[in-house]
This record gives C-alpha cells, sequence and structure tokens, in this order.
C-alpha cells in the first residue's frame, strides 16, 4: 500500500458536485451535439489544458454511448481551444456487447466568426465493474516520497511567466528529483513524478483520470526546455476504476527528436492498482 498523507481539504466534494463535475459537464441541445462553456479555471499560460479537453469530450461520449467508462481515448489537438462557448457533435461508430465505439470534435468560433475544430477524438466504451479481476503485470508503482516531503505550487516561487488558473484546482506535489526545472537545476532526465488530486477532494473516477494524465508539468521542463509545450496527439487507456485517495502519476519521455518528444504516462491509485496509461506526442520550442 502506497504511504501518503491525505491531502487536506476542508470540505470533501463527492463526485458529481464538484468544480470538475460542473466545469465538465455539457448540455444536450439534440442527439449528438453538446454545448459547453469552456472554463478559464483549467487553463496554462492561456491555454486551455488538454487533460480537462479530454474529460470534456469523454462526457458527452459518455451521454452518447450505452456503455458507462472510457477505456480508450485517443485524441488529435488541431487548433489551440480557449476559454468560453463550444459545441461538441458526436457520432456513434459501433456499439457491441462489450464495448461500444464513437468520435467526438469541440468546435469553437474564431474572431472572424468562422467555425474552428478544436480537437477530435475516437474513444471505446465499456463497463469497468464488469473486467475480470486477474492480474498478471510487471508495472510497479513509481517510488514518490510521502506527501508531506513533496512540493506544491505554494512551497516556492513559480518559474512560469504568466497565469496559470489549473494550479489552484489540483492538489500537486512533485517528488522533489523532479524539480530542478523550478529554480534553474533541471536534472537533464526526462522524468515527472507527483502525487495527484482534486483541491476540492473529489475521488477520482475514469474521467478525472482523463485530466490526470496531462496535469504534470511537461518532461520538457526537466531536460532544460522553457515554454509552451503543445500536445500534437494523446491517447490514454483507462485500466480500473480508482481507489479513494490521492494518485500517483509518473511521466518519462526517451526521445526528443525533430522539436517533438513523447511523454508516456502510468497513473497509480491508493491500493497500488495501474488505473490508467497514457502517449502522447507534443511540440518543444528548441533554443
Amino acid at each position: 500500500m502506497a504511504e501518503a498523507a491525505s491531502a487536506p481539504s476542508p470540505s470533501r466534494a463527492v463526485t458529481g458536485d464538484s468544480e470538475f463535475d460542473r466545469d465538465t459537464a455539457v448540455v444536450r441541445r439534440e442527439p449528438g451535439v453538446y454545448d459547453i462553456d469552456l472554463s478559464a479555471g483549467w487553463t496554462i499560460l492561456g491555454a486551455v489544458n488538454g487533460g480537462y479537453l479530454l474529460a470534456v469530450l469523454g462526457r458527452a461520449l459518455g451521454d452518447a454511448l450505452p456503455h458507462p467508462d472510457p477505456f480508450t481515448v485517443s485524441a488529435h489537438y488541431l487548433t489551440a481551444s480557449r476559454p468560453g462557448p463550444a459545441v461538441i457533435r458526436t457520432e456513434t461508430v459501433r456499439t457491441g456487447r462489450t464495448l461500444s465505439t464513437g468520435q467526438a470534435s469541440l468546435f469553437q468560433y474564431d474572431d472572424e466568426g468562422n467555425e474552428v475544430e478544436r480537437i477530435r477524438v475516437l474513444a471505446s466504451y465499456g463497463d469497468l465493474a464488469g473486467l475480470p479481476d486477474d492480474v498478471r503485470t510487471t508495472a510497479k508503482p513509481p517510488a514518490i516520497p510521502p506527501y508531506e516531503q513533496c512540493f506544491g505550487p505554494a512551497d516556492g516561487p513559480d518559474p512560469l511567466k504568466g497565469d496559470s488558473a489549473i494550479t489552484d484546482r489540483l492538489l500537486l506535489k512533485l517528488d522533489p528529483a523532479t524539480v530542478g526545472w523550478a529554480i534553474g537545476q533541471p536534472s537533464g532526465k526526462g522524468e515527472m513524478r507527483a502525487w495527484f488530486g482534486l483541491a476540492d477532494g473529489r475521488d477520482a473516477d475514469p474521467l478525472s483520470l482523463l485530466l490526470a494524465v496531462d496535469a504534470l508539468p511537461p518532461t520538457a521542463f526537466e531536460m532544460g526546455l522553457k515554454g509552451w509545450v503543445p500536445t500534437v496527439e494523446l491517447t490514454t487507456h483507462i485500466r480500473h476504476r480508482p481507489a479513494p485517495g490521492p494518485l500517483r502519476v509518473a511521466i518519462t519521455t526517451r526521445n526528443l527528436a525533430g522539436g517533438f518528444l513523447e511523454e508516456d504516462a502510468e497513473v497509480w491509485d491508493s491500493e497500488d492498482r495501474l488505473v490508467a496509461q497514457s502517449r502522447q506526442l507534443a511540440r518543444v520550442r528548441l533554443a
């Protein structure tokens, strides 16, 4: 069992009644069409966080498809999303007994009033509660110091220039071995590890796991690079419904080439179960 202090929360929110739930809620306009107002609370340096967008489209697909839980979600980020009104259009691709597959796109209007597609998703949904309990794995939870020995945004100066509103909505405590970038001493390794939770104490569920895989600072920071690292493509696999308590997220990059890098993420719950995995391709700005 993981050793961790409980994240402090003066009033613990419950699933369905938290800021995350309110800000990812979609309104069905007609079958397959949903409206949402993307919240500015989930932005990083003015850009809407990719994991938050994934959760928004994941919620729309969860309403449109007959199965309740995302199993695999692959997203291509086409243009940068911004806070404000958006419309989501979904389409059911196939419905089976154990899995259903659908696609969804999120659109906004540009300054000239033209509709612009921001993100396109292809996803398969199933029922996590119906999966067998047999687990055969060589994967091991990341070794992260206890919660109280790790560092969050309030534990030092913010090394990023600009507003990152999302940090106020997360309980993020970074492994000290992966925060050298914050004091101008990056390790040179493409690694980032942290305890993760929502600031209002809401426990994780399959939908919030879509946020968790893209909520840590980029591994590029610990490789000595700075600036925005926009996601090009992100594929997430949800493996298990997480147990209550803080999550551990570990992200690694093995290869940066041609101005692109990959980030491989694992998310582990309080019962040492691998509950989500992801890989994303992202662009970096080289000096």
